[in-house]
């Protein structure tokens, strides 16, 4: 990093802070609580990173993270607004995604009913990435329903939370955990 960039700015002291393209929004505008959420989860993915798993799912999850900052990019620049030339997200991002989901499945027993999550902690931390995952998909789509920003991060969220779904089942059978069944009490 530019030994004169400062962390600090203080320009968010009165609780504004500004997009991309440098419109100036509350702290607490849509656009900030959905990439905000998007950051979250990248460190999240960083956690389970941080776990005892395989080297392709370390790098998947590298893959990941990085596909999460291009994600928080789009959400946080103002389109009417910006000559700036962001990276994308693509289809083929998401087929990335669904390839890795298929290669996990075909090693893992079927699944018959929901299950409790839980088991090892590796396994809960992806069930923690997965529910902030459906809570950034969920503000991207409020800030797409205002702003009309690329709708494949959208997407991108939607798969990455199955992704994340059978992952967790992945790192169960990987390390010997029980998977509990959620037997509805009717």
């Amino acid at each position: 990093m530019n030994k004169d960039f400062k962390i600090y700015t203080k320009t968010g002291d009165k609780g504004e802070t500004s997009l991309i393209g440098g419109t100036r929004v509350p702290k607490y505008h849509d656009r900030i609580e959905a990439y905000g959420t998007v950051d979250e989860l990248t460190s999240y993915i960083g956690l389970i990173r941080d776990q005892e798993v395989d080297s392709k799912t370390s790098d998947s999850l590298i893959e990941i993270q990085d596909r999460l900052m291009t994600c928080a990019s789009i959400l946080a620049t103002d389109c009417d607004n910006t000559n700036s030339n962001l990276p994308k997200i693509s289809s083929s991002d998401i087929e990335h995604l669904e390839k890795e989901i298929d290669l996990m499945e075909e090693k893992l027993p079927s699944l018959n009913s929901f299950i409790l999550p839980g088991g090892h902690q590796t396994v809960s931390f992806c069930h923690i990435a997965r529910n902030i995952c459906r809570r950034a998909e969920r503000l991207s789509i409020k800030v797409y329903e205002q702003y009309k920003h690329n709708e494949i991060v959208n997407q991108y969220l939607n798969r990455l939370s199955d992704y994340l779904f059978v992952l967790s089942r992945k790192l169960s059978f990987d390390l010997n955990a029980k998977e509990i069944p959620w037997k509805a009490r009717v």
